[in-house]
């Protein structure tokens, strides 16, 4: 009994990246691997039924897309109002630079400046994390009944 359209079972398979092949010049000229052991199940793709195209990053249908757009919107909008509040939280402590002194920063001037440096840094990073989280907001599509906040609200 012959084999037709089926690989013979002391074949060898070769990986060529993504590709496999039992073609020994293929895999020569292609300098793929020889796989041992193992079996290789090779699955031919599925048409598409015509006029529906099939593109990479593809949107789900309209309504389930409407509806993941919606959550996340909720959900940034969610996490900027928290920046919001933490950014003027770290505002009020930071006291323009010049932060109520805490136990030992009385008598030791540098624990403080690292202190004070350290909330600067804080205040930049929060702001980073506003910016980026409307940038996140201003790529998702409008609602009908709008954001809770517009591009140009930060403080």
């Amino acid at each position: 009994m012959g084999v037709s359209g089926a690989q013979a079972a002391d074949d060898r398979v070769y990986r060529c990246g993504n590709e496999y092949t039992n073609t020994v010049s293929e895999a020569q000229a292609k300098t793929c691997k020889l796989i041992s052991g193992g079996n290789v199940t090779v699955i031919q793709a599925v048409k598409p039924p015509p006029g529906k195209a099939v593109v990479s990053g593809q949107r789900a249908d309209a309504p389930d897309q409407r509806a993941k757009d919606s959550d996340a919107r909720l959900i940034l909008e969610a996490e900027l109002k928290k920046a919001i509040a933490r950014q003027t939280e770290l505002q009020k402590e930071y006291n323009s630079g010049e932060p109520e002194r805490m136990g030992p920063e009385t008598r030791n001037n540098q624990k403080y400046l690292d202190r004070v440096a350290e909330m600067k840094a804080a205040l930049g990073r929060s702001e980073a994390d506003i910016a980026g989280i409307k940038r996140e907001l201003s790529r998702l599509p409008t609602q009908a009944g709008g954001s809770l906040f517009s591009a140009s609200s930060a403080r």
